[in-house]
C-alpha cells in the first residue's frame, strides 16, 4: 500500500477566523491523531487544550506534544477533531480519528479518500433492530466492493 498526501484546511471552532490551507499532509491510518505544524495551528487561532500529552513514536521513542481542537476539511470531507501541535521535524499527518470523523475510507490504489457509506445507528424504542439499513460490516463490504469495481 503506497503512502499519499492530501491538501487540508483547518479552522478554529468558532469559525470567526478564516481557514488556513495546508498542502501535502500524509494520510496515515497508523497514527491515531492528526499532526499539523504548531505555527499553522497558531495562525488559524487554534489554542492548546491539552498540554504535554505523551506519544510513542514508531521507533519506540516517547515524546510529548500539545493538543487542540479544530475543524478539518479535505477532499470534500469535514469533521471536528483533536490535532497535535507538531514541532519542526515532525511529519504532517492526517490520522485515523480524523479519517473516521470524515466517514471516509482510504483508497490506497487510487491514493485518495472515499466515502465509507451509510453510518450505523442503534434502533430506538419500538423499532426493530432489523432494519433496511445495512450493518456496519455490510456497509463497509459494499464500499470495498464499489472501490474494486471502480478500480477495474
Amino acid at each position: 500500500m503506497g503512502a499519499f498526501k492530501v491538501d487540508c484546511e483547518l479552522q478554529e471552532l468558532t469559525g470567526i477566523q478564516p481557514p488556513v490551507s495546508i498542502a501535502g499532509v500524509m494520510v496515515d491510518t497508523g497514527s491515531e491523531y492528526t499532526w499539523l505544524p504548531e505555527k499553522l495551528l497558531a495562525q488559524a487561532g487554534i489554542g492548546v487544550r491539552k498540554k504535554d500529552l505523551a506519544f510513542v513514536m514508531a521507533n519506540g521513542t516517547r515524546i510529548t506534544r500539545d493538543v487542540g481542537y479544530a475543524f478539518l476539511r479535505s477532499s470534500g470531507f469535514e469533521t471536528v477533531d483533536e490535532v497535535v501541535f507538531a514541532r519542526p521535524g515532525d511529519l504532517r499527518l492526517l490520522g485515523a480519528r480524523t479519517i473516521e470523523g470524515f466517514a471516509a475510507l482510504v483508497d490506497a490504489r487510487r491514493k485518495r479518500l472515499v466515502a465509507s457509506g451509510p453510518l450505523p445507528v442503534a434502533a430506538g424504542p419500538g423499532r426493530s433492530s432489523r432494519s433496511r439499513t445495512p450493518g456496519l460490516a455490510r456497509a463497509r463490504a459494499a464500499a470495498r466492493s464499489t472501490l474494486r469495481r471502480a478500480a477495474r
